[in-house]
């Protein structure tokens, strides 16, 4: 895998209706983001429509899911969303995917969809790639794949443009170069850009952050988690670019929330 330059994504959903959602797209745009992201779940507005809304608001910003669960459509459905998005931006697009969080099932049963065993989501998300690639003939939607076990990597190795790194919330350095170590191995020379997502900017945790991963701030420090960065713009900066050297994270996304608070850091590191 060839090093790649630094680029970022913020992860974030429509507050409010189109026109605050529009000016949010455009501020992302404007303090230098790549990517606008969108998760997914029947609790939230359909991602697809969203980032349709968010890419006609802006002018180079790319929209993304983070991520489809697989099981909350059917592969073809799901392919057909993601290619119809990248045609209609011209290229504007990442196309996210993943086997689901395990609160996914109850939306999976909700919408009438089976959630099946692991196995069976991930071989959703393999079908769903391949019927992307088919309806996209000679063009290219990247695909991110949120991987985190064995399997999961493989299946990204094979397919992905893009992986971000799944780890539980407390994972440390190690257990980040171990799945580094397992998809290079899976990719061999396939070029892949390795991606991970920040929970937590700063020395504050909001309080949903803190219920959504499990733990306190005092604890992700203790456990050196990857999945927090805190200091000066300049020292989260040398942290992370410590972390490209050491396991070629290139592409960091961040969690709404912390927008403006992380803009210093894209601003120095964006495009190097």
């Amino acid at each position: 895998m060839s090093e790649h330059k630094f680029r970022f994504g913020v992860v974030v959903t429509p507050q409010g209706g189109g026109e605050q959602w529009a000016a949010t797209a455009k501020r992302v745009e404007e303090l230098g983001y790549s990517t606008l992201l969108m998760p997914d779940g029947l609790q939230l507005l359909s991602p697809f429509s969203s980032l349709a809304v968010a890419a006609c608001a802006t002018t180079t910003l790319r929209v993304g899911t983070f991520v489809l669960a697989s099981p909350l459509r059917p592969p073809r459905a799901a392919a057909w969303e993601g290619h119809s998005l990248s045609l209609l931006t011209e290229g504007r697009f990442d196309f996210g995917i993943g086997t689901g969080r395990p609160e996914a099932q109850r939306f999976a049963e909700a919408l009438g969809r089976p959630w099946g065993s692991a196995g069976e989501r991930l071989r959703e998300v393999s079908e769903s790639i391949e019927h992307l690639r088919e309806l996209d003939g000679d063009r290219h939607t990247p695909v991110l794949v949120a991987a985190g076990g064995p399997k999961a990597l493989a299946l990204a190795a094979r397919t992905a443009d893009i992986v971000t790194l799944a780890a539980p919330p407390l994972s440390g350095r190690d257990h980040h170069a171990g799945m580094v170590a397992q998809l290079r191995d899976a990719a061999g020379e396939r070029d892949i850009q390795i991606a991970m997502n920040l929970f937590v900017v700063g020395d504050e945790i909001p309080p949903w952050t803190q219920h959504f991963i499990g733990a306190d701030h005092a604890t992700l420090v203790a456990h050196d988690s990857q999945t927090l960065l805190r200091g000066t713009p300049a020292e989260m900066a040398d942290e992370l670019q410590r972390r490209r050297d050491a396991y070629g994270v290139s592409y960091v996304s961040v969690n709404g929330s912390f927008l403006e608070q992380f803009a210093p850091v894209v601003e120095r590191l964006a495009g190097s």
